[in-house]
């Protein structure tokens, strides 16, 4: 098993313990300033409910990019982090 999917495993098995589904649940996410970028975050929540936050870095080069939402599961959780991982430079926290 490679380190992504062991990850990911643990991930799950910490979100089902520690959540009672469907759950709001907090992704925070750092990209480059670029409106390109933020579009490709945004695009990830692209259904209704989820309420996006941004903030800009001191220097302006790096955007930081809050999603409250209710999601029905972990694995919904972990597609959307899985899906970000495709977006070049982005850093999940």
């Amino acid at each position: 098993m490679d380190n992504r999917a062991e990850f990911y495993e643990k991930l799950k098995k910490k979100l089902d313990e520690s959540n009672i589904f469907p759950s709001e649940y907090l992704f925070k996410f750092i990209v480059s300033s670029h409106e390109e970028k933020i579009k490709q975050v945004e695009d990830l929540f692209d259904f209704k409910g989820a309420v996006i936050t941004k903030t800009s870095s001191k220097t302006g080069k790096f955007t930081s990019v809050s999603i409250h939402v209710i999601m029905k599961e972990a694995d919904d959780i972990i597609f959307i982090y899985k899906e970000a991982e495709k977006i070049e430079g982005i850093i999940s926290l």
